[in-house]
């Protein structure tokens, strides 16, 4: 998943039923250095794909080990993060963490490149529910609404999204842009392989609404910074982080269910683990405000939990305490 934030809500509900669609975007013209970029993924990925997925999972790896290197200005941000997060942890160990996080990064690539020739037999091998009986009962139980998906930057997401959708139930997302037009289209055309279907970030409060009236499943990731006015503080590891506030406001607004999913890889292998946590409602306290960073907070404890269970499996490398209450001191 690229980096999302919350949509803004309209106050009006979907006028109508239908497929959702995305938010008309006006997409700048490529330049020369988004072809450079783009061509030099595609390559990067034609090699990966051209052999076999256990060769390309250590190919990744490698590649993922030279970036830890070399990216002195990624692995800064992923250090200082640490330290945030896991004060009591050597600097030896937030290396490691960091270390395997990279190569988390790595290992995914290699999937990436694979999975437009993955069968749905090959996934289910792949991908395996903790309980999926129970999953697929949940999510086809009959509901008044839609389902949000609490989630983020955690295992190989971009996988959880494709052999979710490849087992029947496809998503839709709400995802802000990648900058580079061209991989941007790139991505969006590997996702709808599964019928992912994406809504833009922007002005996509009507697409989402309609999303949850016909009963879909909605993905909301909100493990990065926010920025002010999008976003509210709550605690993450002891620090004040603003957060995506979106799933708290239209879970309050719709009374959709929230559906915490994690993917967590089984060590090196091409293997992983989908973990769903209990279901969750919004709770209420007729304060509107107070309530959005009450539920916003709650979301945040359980997408903790899950770094501090397996810290290698989440994306270190961004920002994420970057924007600063008033007076507060720059982190970064």
């Amino acid at each position: 998943m690229s980096a999302i934030a919350e949509p803004k809500l309209s106050t009006d509900a979907p006028r109508r039923r239908g497929r959702p669609r995305a938010a008309v975007r006006h997409e700048r013209s490529p330049h020369a250095r988004d072809w450079l970029e783009y061509l030099a993924l595609r390559a990067a990925f034609a090699a990966l794909a051209a052999v076999p997925l256990a060769v390309a999972l250590r190919v990744g790896e490698f590649a993922a080990l030279a970036a830890y290197v070399l990216d002195r200005p990624h692995r800064r941000i992923g250090m200082r993060n640490l330290e945030i997060a896991f004060r009591d942890k050597t600097l030896r160990a937030r290396r490691r963490i960091l270390r395997a996080s990279f190569l988390n990064l790595g290992r995914m690539a290699a999937e990436l490149a694979h999975l437009p020739r993955l069968s749905s037999e090959r996934l289910q091998e792949m991908v395996r529910f903790v309980d999926e009986d129970w999953w697929r009962e949940a999510v086809s139980w009959e509901r008044s609404t839609g389902v949000l998906a609490l989630s983020g930057h955690f295992g190989n997401w971009e996988l959880l999204v494709f052999a979710h959708g490849m087992r029947g139930h496809p998503v839709h997302m709400v995802h802000r842009a990648i900058a580079n037009p061209l991989i941007d289209r790139w991505l969006n055309a590997l996702r709808v392989r599964a019928g992912t279907r994406a809504i833009r970030k922007r002005h996509a409060a009507r697409a989402v609404l309609a999303a949850l009236h016909e009963h879909g499943f909605l993905v909301l990731p909100f493990d990065q910074n926010s920025t002010r006015g999008l976003g509210v503080f709550v605690d993450f590891f002891g620090e004040a982080a603003s957060t995506n506030a979106g799933i708290a406001r239209i879970a309050l607004r719709t009374d959709a269910p929230i559906v915490p999913i994690f993917i967590v890889r089984d060590g090196r292998r091409a293997r992983h683990t989908v973990h769903v946590l209990p279901i969750m409602q919004v709770e209420r306290t007729g304060d509107d405000q107070a309530d959005v960073v009450r539920n916003t907070q709650r979301f945040s404890d359980v997408f903790e939990d899950m770094v501090r269970r397996y810290p290698e499996q989440w994306l270190w490398m961004h920002k994420r305490w970057k924007t600063r209450p008033a007076g507060a001191p720059r982190l970064y």
